[in-house]
């Protein structure tokens, strides 16, 4: 009897992964810095069709977890995408230092590639891991359409891929829909967009963004100041314009705008094989506002936001159909936050002053080793040593790395510090795990240092502000949505480099070439 129930099971399992088919579209929804408390928090603003859609008709994890610490844009759309941590793939944050230059630069800046309807040279070089979208290239020898849209440069390119169709996003200067030379194709219909009457930059001085609801339905917060409406305007003679708007609930509707363009002409879902279409939101602080938190702006983000998720979904049942679409849904597992708080209030921690870390050790590396400019300098919570001074004095690397963090780990304010020489051969224990993960080889510092919650960094550079060390996580939702698939909710945490593979499992093919990770179970037919 026992034998019999257990080939009735694997049956039935057997049967689930059958009827689970290979989805004709593929729609990748990612909100850049969704909050899933606000979720919660805005959810009597909510309509039935948006956010409450996801939540009650598709396949929903209470939270994804990044393996690593720093995250921000660039490093968690490419930890979604590629299912790995940027150990692997790479990208291990927005910008990056070019100290031979003395200049910051974008991660994913490539001189090599002009850009179209922008100035800026971009490409997905620098990420070192395959995505969805380039195994879906490969598994359909190039007869897949994959596209992306995002607000900005990084997320798009990051989520398209290298063997993409094209990556879209609206440009800083001009507000036009921009992409880089590296994708060949630019559809005529992104063309004419831009160049008609409805392009952002014919319409942005008349758009204005106010409240979209009587203000006594913004009351999830007890600490926003609800007595005032706001009102904020958009012009291009301001320097900040596009930025500006690009941090607004308005922007959500512009992508909207080209995602509607791109399910009208691209033909996704009339192919033999499957098309892909990333699409990102923006829910984080208005960029006025990034030192302040519970305002009515947030709000009014959710509640558009909800219906700008409505407007997507309704488009793709149209037509594609849901049944013939698998959707993903989540978020990009951080907040920029950028909070001062009043020097009344007394919080603990300090200030931690990169540039004074990097002068004293200078000088104790001198009365080690000689008077050279032992130290480059500081990046991004990471010290750099000078190589090239290391080498011409016959210095050993690991030996110096190991008495620099020595002597920095002595700092008020700092919590951990790991040196290259020990992440490069393993001699370290898991409470630097996350620093590893977080990481990758090429292009990391000598000294990597975590500082303590609650201690600002302070670049003691004008114009630049203070940044306040906080080590929460975001909670972030995950839902699988169409395809077939039946309502669940699911309470346990996974991890964001299993996105990956169980969306490539849905579809059929290899997973990204650098992921570890196995597919969600409820999604694996297991």
């Amino acid at each position: 009897m026992k034998r019999i129930l257990t080939s009735l099971i694997a049956i039935m399992a057997i049967t689930n992964v059958e009827a689970q088919h290979a989805p004709k579209l593929v729609v990748c929804i990612t909100v850049d810095q969704l909050r899933g408390d606000y979720m919660e928090y805005f959810y009597n603003t909510f309509g039935e069709r948006g956010f409450k859609r996801l939540m009650n008709e598709g396949v929903t994890y209470r939270n994804i977890r990044f393996e690593f610490s720093g995250v921000d844009q660039a490093s968690s759309f490419a930890t979604i995408f590629t299912g790995s941590n940027p150990c692997l793939h790479g990208i291990v944050g927005d910008k990056k230092y070019d100290f031979g230059n003395n200049r910051e630069l974008a991660a994913l800046n490539d001189p090599d590639f002009l850009g179209n309807y922008t100035r800026d040279n971009y490409s997905p070089r620098p990420l070192l891991a395959s995505t969805i979208g380039d195994e879906l290239k490969i598994a359909s020898a190039g007869l897949s359409d994959v596209y992306a849209i995002a607000p900005d440069a990084g997320s798009a390119i990051i989520s398209a891929g290298h063997a993409a169709n094209g990556a879209f996003w609206i440009d800083n200067i001009n507000g036009k829909w921009a992409t880089t030379t590296y994708y060949k194709q630019l559809p005529w219909y992104v063309d004419r967009y831009n160049s008609g009457r409805e392009s952002l930059s014919e319409r942005v001085d008349k758009l204005v963004w106010a409240p979209s609801l009587p203000l006594s339905a913004y009351n999830a917060f007890p600490y926003a100041d609800d007595s005032h409406p706001f009102r904020h305007t958009f012009s291009e003679r301001d320097a900040d314009c596009y930025p500006k708007l690009k941090t607004s609930a308005l922007v959500n509707e512009e992508v909207n705008r080209l995602a509607l363009q791109f399910l009208e002409y691209a033909g996704f879902g009339t192919r033999s094989c499957p098309d892909m279409l990333a699409v990102t939101y923006y829910a984080g602080n208005y960029l006025r506002l990034m030192d302040r938190d519970y305002t009515l702006e947030i709000q009014d983000t959710y509640h558009q936001l909800d219906k700008n998720i409505e407007q997507l979904l309704n488009a793709i049942d149209r037509r594609v159909g849901l049944e013939h679409t698998l959707v993903v849904f989540t978020g990009a597992g951080y907040c920029d936050s950028r909070e001062d708080y009043p020097e009344t209030l007394r919080v603990g921690g300090g200030d931690f002053y990169p540039k004074r870390c990097v002068a004293l050790l200078n000088m104790y590396l001198m009365q080690l080793y000689g008077q050279k400019n032992w130290v480059t300098g500081y990046y991004n919570g990471q010290v750099y040593l000078n190589h090239k001074v290391v080498n011409d004095e016959n210095v050993d690397l690991g030996e110096m790395q190991r008495k620099a963090a020595s002597f920095v780990s002595e700092f008020a304010g700092v919590q951990n510090v790991v040196t290259d020489d020990a992440l490069r051969n393993g001699q370290w224990n898991g409470a630097v795990l996350r620093l590893y993960n977080g990481t990758h080889h090429a292009g990391r510092g000598d000294l990597i240092i975590e500082l303590q919650p609650g201690w600002k960094i302070n670049p003691e550079t004008p114009g630049e502000k203070m940044k306040l060390v906080r080590h929460n996580a975001v909670r972030t939702p995950l839902v699988f949505l169409g395809n077939g698939l039946k309502p669940k909710h699911i309470y346990r945490e996974v991890k964001a480099t299993e996105i990956a593979p169980t969306v490539t499992h849905v579809l059929r093919i290899r997973p990204p070439n650098a992921t570890r990770s196995a597919p969600l179970r409820e999604l694996a037919g297991q």
